[in-house]
């Protein structure tokens, strides 16, 4: 090669370059070798991927814009849409926590707001190492602080998430960022250049040499080197970014573009290659007419530059001058860079000399695609044989408090008490309080609730049961606090797809989750894939985190998960299942990461979310909390210490299967003694089991069995195990 950089050292293969150069019809100069480099990385191109993602459903009776744009559109009626997706943020929060936290979430707001809607809400998935490694506390901090500081500067609301800890994690943490949206339907945007010469506007802040190879740098495992690559993490300025949202609002209300995108990965390059390619366009860009922060920039720096704060904006015909006076009256550069031509060529121009020229489809369906073989893990035979029935005889009070103390059960109040999740004033449902964040929809009745959610344990136990469990967690979430599950974004963390036993669990919870999503009526709509989750301590557990949305036609029907009145009636909704597998228990209990995961029933799911949201319209329930990590047990505790009401429950029988299996499909609900009738009848017609377990009341947690053994524990003591475990480690 005549180029100072070696291919290979772009992330490109033996078999991709010769691809390029079949393309080009020669050898390719530096800054062409980088755009190949970033639009075929896996970050960009997918190419791991793609043919999995065709097997996620995509459309519904609600969806508007489902994957291809910046993020996905459902109706929720009144002429109203929501818009939302969910991205990953993982290598650069490894290598510098806050700002990659926290530039991760200026990326998907501007996913958001470029799609024309207005940012209400950000949501988030978190996973880190134990919390007991000082390394790992201050990558929580550092994220942690990331988040907050760019949502709250941003006036979004942090309003729901979730985190978990493993050692898999410790070296490689998963930061994964959600933003929704609301526009009018009649106000979305679509970033597509179509119109032959229009001019290509460059708006926002200027560009400098932050986070050059970003996308790249995403698509490898993290080593040693990683903190050599520091310059590929970008830099934030939510007060930046607040301006650009409301600059560029204001240029949809006076309907002066065509079309917007954000410049997220891979910068310049990607963002118009994408544009254009969608019709089939070509574009010429000058780098010379970049507003730069910067001296001595190459056109290499200007074009894979990631700096943030950026949008590319096509407009309508003659309105430049006018789009500049809004940017201007903002603070922010918007300048012409370029314009769209008829010859399907990516020209890139430094003043009047040419100095890269590729054929914009070869950067986007040109990048290669691999459908891979997979094979089954040694691990996953070896896991599904544990004889849970050993494993029953413990002290269940010291099992039940240990499970409380677990950092992945303990309250996130550490957390969610630094993000402002009340700003906008819309929040009904705060994190913390419910399963999933409510949200009122101001001038209508309506509400939407979001939810985050995937227990990655039972998907490397079971990528397939496990994919399904995920899906169907977040739609009973919802449920729970009474919205009707509408439709999801997803991001996929996993692995080295090119190590079968990796690409093996991809392609099983894809299935899984496609199966669930499909028969619940959850369409995908939206969101991102992050491979290369490895680090020298191996893959961090496939970790499939769905963001799922839906839909309460009245907000004043919402329920939450704290028990309200004394002498309430506690009821089981579901059946009383005993199944170990994947739980918390054994792995707090027994150090064990083991055993079958529970099966997923999809009809009956689907049965008790109709269940669910027939009792909420009714106004049946006082209170509704799903089983999740720590089973009964902990669901009870948790209702109880949100309502500071204590319980008393009796069980025919009692053991760790019954008190902490986290089998799917059920939820804990108080009501009214007046009400047990309806309940049980609205039951019977959905076909699920009842069981009545005792009464609110007190100011203890009392399981009891038939032979007088019990679970006994003051609530205050129970609330401090719970409440101050997470808040204790972080000190």
């Amino acid at each position: 090669m005549k180029n100072n950089m070696s291919y290979r050292d772009l992330g490109i293969g033996d078999d991709e370059y010769r691809m390029i150069l079949d393309f080009m019809g020669r050898e390719p100069n530096e800054l062409e070798l980088g755009m190949f480099s970033v639009m075929w990385s896996e970050h960009c191109g997918y190419k791991n991927s793609r043919p999995l993602l065709k097997l996620f459903p995509t459309k519904g009776e609600h969806v508007i814009q489902g994957p291809g744009e910046n993020a996905g559109v459902i109706d929720i009626g009144d002429n109203d849409a929501l818009v939302f997706k969910i991205e990953s943020h993982n290598h650069p929060s490894a290598i510098e926590p806050y700002q990659g936290a926290a530039t991760g979430v200026g990326g998907i707001v501007r996913d958001i707001f470029t799609m024309g809607a207005r940012p209400v809400a950000l949501l988030n998935s978190l996973r880190f190492g134990e919390p007991y490694d000082e390394r790992v506390k201050e990558l929580l901090a550092g994220v942690v602080a990331g988040i907050g500081d760019y949502g709250n500067c941003l006036g979004i609301p942090t309003v729901g998430g979730e985190i978990y800890f493993n050692d898999c994690y410790k070296e490689n943490p998963l930061v994964n960022a959600m933003c929704i949206g609301l526009v009018k339907k009649d106000e979305i945007k679509r970033a597509v250049a179509s119109r032959i010469g229009s001019p290509i506007m460059l708006v926002g802040a200027k560009t400098g040499r932050d986070g050059i190879h970003g996308a790249t740098f995403a698509s490898e495992e993290l080593s040693e080197e990683s903190t050599a690559k520091r310059p590929a993490v970008q830099v934030g300025d939510p007060f930046m970014e607040k301006l650009l949202i409301e600059a560029c609002l204001e240029l949809i209300k006076e309907d002066l573009i065509d079309g917007m995108q954000d410049l997220g990965a891979a910068g310049l390059v990607s963002s118009v290659a994408e544009t254009a390619s969608k019709e089939g366009c070509g574009v010429v860009i000058d780098v010379l007419k970049v507003p730069r922060r910067e001296e001595g920039m190459t056109p290499y720096e200007v074009m894979l530059s990631e700096s943030q704060e950026r949008m590319l904006v096509i407009p309508k015909e003659g309105k430049e001058k006018r789009i500049a006076e809004i940017f201007d009256k903002w603070g922010l550069d918007a300048v012409v860079i370029g314009q769209v031509t008829d010859d399907g060529i990516f020209r890139v121009f430094e003043g009047e000399k040419e100095v890269a020229a590729v054929p914009v489809v070869a950067l986007t369906e040109g990048c290669p695609v691999y459908v891979r073989e997979g094979i089954k893990p040694d691990y996953y035979r070896k896991v599904q044989g544990l004889n849970e029935d050993e494993l029953l005889s413990v002290n269940l009070t010291e099992a039940f408090k240990k499970l409380l103390a677990s950092p992945n059960i303990a309250s996130k109040k550490w957390v969610f008490s630094q993000y402002d999740y009340q700003v906008m004033t819309n929040t009904v449902v705060v994190p913390g309080d419910g399963d999933a964040a409510v949200l009122r929809i101001k001038g209508t009745k309506k509400g939407f609730a979001a939810s985050t959610d995937c227990n990655s344990r039972m998907v490397y136990l079971n990528p397939y049961e496990g994919g399904m469990m995920t899906v169907c967690e977040a739609a009973r979430n919802l449920a729970c606090v009474g919205a009707k599950p509408l439709a999801l974004t997803n991001c996929l963390n996993f692995g080295n797809p090119e190590k079968p036993e990796i690409y093996w669990q991809f392609k099983e919870a894809v299935k899984g989750m496609a199966k669930a999503a499909e028969f619940l009526g959850t369409p995908v709509v939206s969101g991102n894939v992050s491979l290369y989750n490895e680090s020298s301590n191996g893959a961090v557990y496939p970790t499939p985190v769905v963001g799922m949305v839906g839909l309460l036609e009245d907000i004043e029907n919402r329920r939450d998960m704290a028990f309200k009145n004394e002498g309430d009636i506690i009821c089981l909704l579901g059946r009383l299942r005993r199944e170990l597998g994947g739980s918390e228990y054994l792995y707090v209990c027994h150090g064990m990461e083991s055993g079958r995961v529970p099966e997923v029933d999809l009809e009956e799911e689907k049965s008790l979310i109709n269940l669910l949201l027939e009792l909420t319209s009714l106004k049946v329930l006082s209170s509704c909390h799903d089983i999740s990590e720590g089973g009964l047990a902990v669901a009870l505790a948790e209702s109880a210490i949100k309502g500071g009401i204590g319980f008393s429950v009796k069980l025919e029988s009692l053991d760790a299967g019954i008190l902490f299996s986290e089998a799917p499909t059920r939820a804990v609900v108080s009501l009214n003694k007046d009400n047990i009738s309806k309940l049980k009848e609205v039951s019977s017609k959905w076909g699920i089991e009842v069981h009545v377990l005792g009464r609110t009341g007190g100011e203890e947690i009392i399981i009891a069995g038939e032979e007088n053994e019990a679970v006994s524990l003051n609530l205050e003591e129970a609330r401090q195990i719970w409440g101050e475990r997470l808040q204790c480690l972080m000190k």
